[in-house]
């Protein structure tokens, strides 16, 4: 049986991580690489790494806040914000990222994926997606640059053209959910986990344990993101996998 992943994902604002509620309202949460030391250290299977503001702000990514994370790391690392090109994306491998995340520039330039995922592997190509409920058309529509722009795009199709163009995994992001704790979008993840044959994780609402059992369970998730709940010291990793090792959902536990 295929082990679901818990991931400790850190958003980054100008060298710091910062948690918010869709989008908004920053607060700080610490150091990025002293973050994700201690969630390997407690068990996290991945760290993912968004520099949240980058592509609104037409910057690159932060590279030496990349390279001081990865350092001291022996779980896969995923970077993802500003990256806009190959040569961005190698940039970033370059760091000592495992794989990279790319979102507006994917659905700006779909070729992109396929570029990335030719040179290093589709296993290194994570599409995200921001999805935003459009009520007026009836669908989850495909949004970018950190929620602000609107595309009219479908979650659905979207995610089955990246996963056609080469992507390794799908990164969903509810943003009705992101940073509320009230548990994840359930019935979008498993729209999108139906939809397509690789990875979908799922991101956005994580407020405890059995949030996470819900997500794998009936949203059919193959893995899922902890943010806020783990930053401020509310739950432990430990105790996620618990719980979800309890609930009958295969996970690594810690020795």
């Amino acid at each position: 049986m295929l082990t679901k992943r818990v991931i400790a994902c850190l958003d980054c604002h100008n060298g710091r991580v910062v948690k918010g509620v869709q989008f908004l309202e920053l607060r700080d949460a610490g150091d990025p690489a002293e973050l994700a030391t201690a969630h390997a250290a407690a068990g996290a299977d991945e760290i993912i790494l968004l520099d949240i503001t980058a592509t609104h702000e037409a910057r690159k990514t932060l590279l030496d806040t990349v390279s001081r994370t990865s350092q001291h790391l022996f779980i896969p690392l995923t970077v993802g914000g500003g990256i806009q090109t190959l040569q961005d994306a190698e940039r970033v491998f370059d760091c000592g990222a495992d794989k990279v995340s790319i979102n507006s520039a994917a659905v700006a330039r779909p070729e992109l994926i396929t570029q990335i995922g030719n040179r290093f592997g589709a296993q290194a190509v994570v599409v995200a997606i921001d999805a935003k409920r459009n009520n007026d058309k009836g669908i989850d529509e495909v949004v970018t640059a950190g929620g602000r722009n609107l595309t009219g795009k479908s979650v659905l199709v979207w995610a089955r053209e990246a996963e056609s163009r080469g992507a390794g995994e799908i990164l969903l992001t509810s943003m009705r959910k992101d940073g509320t704790q009230s548990g994840f979008d359930c019935e979008l993840t498993r729209a999108v986990a139906e939809s397509v044959q690789i990875p979908v994780i799922a991101s956005g609402g994580a407020g405890n344990e059995k949030h996470f059992v819900d997500v794998l369970q009936k949203g059919c998730a193959d893995a899922a993101l902890a943010a806020s709940i783990l930053h401020f010291g509310t739950h432990t990793l430990a105790n996620i996998k618990l719980v979800l090792h309890h609930a009958g959902i295969a996970v690594r536990l810690q020795c």
